[in-house]
């Protein structure tokens, strides 16, 4: 078994395994061509474009899991809400959905027809990858954002406000939002993909008590649909270190976290052992040499004596990173060997 999957499941291999969120991305030139005059959603549409760019880092980079190239929104079209991924500001959705009769239009999802190219991408990735293949799409809330909003926002006060004065509405919205995201991730566990991750980048926002009350009747509704797969599930929330015990109830085998905490100050937080995935702060990759090797160290030094432990940045990497910072990490987090917890 892979370094990465042994680590998914508690169990200790010869060395950290480390992949890195968005690493097929911005930051390398060769991405940058591909995309040269196409769009985002064009690109991620077209199985053998996606296939690529999910390739990319893996020629560049000894990386022990690929993430499958595509975006955290691409339910909301087959779900009837259309919407486009807009440079330098993310997606932006024709209609936001604030009202019951918006939430009427929006459709449960055969993943096979509206989101067909995603598995295709991975039936033509699984031949050529020496590495398991992480599926992805967002949580429901923070897809939610997006829908309310109507595309990105500094703090999500529509989104917040609707979850508050609609409960009603708002649970009907978790509900088909969280039928979706099990649908669309089985669909992909069942194309190929040996782990899948949930991304719920604006979590951060809420309370304990908020989540509690208007996320986790649908979170763990969610994560029960996702036991059977038999793969990993990757629960990875940003921004309020205080609701990783919360995340940590709601399911999933894996912990993300993000940069904000340290990993052992994250694991005594958790009420039960749990691998976890992270944390190097994405501007380590800008800092000298040394000093990214201080802070790579710091990490893993951090991790030992845990269940199970993925390196990973406590966020995606920056579109300017250097290259070689990445090369370096790599190296880095390889050449410590694991011994004895």
């Amino acid at each position: 078994m892979s370094r990465f999957l042994l680590a998914c499941r508690g169990q200790r291999p010869d060395r950290t395994p480390i992949w890195i969120m968005r690493q097929a991305g911005r930051y390398l030139p060769e991405y940058r061509a591909i995309r040269q005059g196409r769009t985002m959603l064009e690109t991620v549409r077209t199985p053998e474009l996606a296939a690529e760019i999910t390739l990319m880092p893996l020629r560049r980079f000894d990386l022990d899991a690929a993430i499958l190239f595509s975006d955290l929104t691409l339910l909301f079209t087959p779900m009837g809400a259309p919407f486009e991924i807009r440079e330098g500001v993310g997606p932006v959705l024709e209609r936001p959905v604030r009202t019951a009769e918006d939430l009427a239009a929006l459709r449960l999802v055969d993943p096979y027809e509206g989101l067909g190219f995603t598995m295709e991408t991975i039936r033509l990735l699984k031949p050529e990858l020496r590495v398991p293949l992480i599926g992805f799409t967002g949580a429901p809330f923070t897809l939610a954002t997006y829908l309310v909003e109507g595309g990105p926002s500094k703090d999500h006060l529509r989104t917040r406000a609707l979850m508050l004065s609609e409960p009603a509405l708002w649970h009907r919205l978790m509900e088909t939002l969280a039928e979706n995201v099990a649908r669309y991730l089985s669909a992909q566990v069942q194309a190929g993909a040996d782990a899948v991750q949930l991304f719920d980048s604006w979590v951060g926002v809420l309370s304990e008590n908020a989540y509690r009350t208007y996320l986790m009747p649908h979170m763990k509704a969610l994560f029960e649909r996702l036991e059977p797969l038999g793969v990993p599930v990757i629960h990875f929330g940003t921004g309020n270190p205080t609701l990783l015990p919360t995340l940590q109830e709601a399911g999933g085998h894996v912990i993300g976290v993000d940069y904000r905490i340290g990993l052992r100050e994250a694991a005594a937080l958790l009420p039960r052992p749990t691998p976890l995935q992270g944390n190097l702060d994405p501007a380590a990759l800008f800092a000298p040499p040394a000093e990214l090797e201080r802070a790579a160290l710091e990490v893993l030094d951090a991790a030992r004596g845990l269940p199970g432990h993925i390196f990973n940045l406590g966020h995606g990497i920056h579109p300017q990173a250097p290259i070689e910072s990445v090369q370096r990490l790599v190296e880095i987090v390889h050449g410590e060997r694991l011994g004895a917890p």
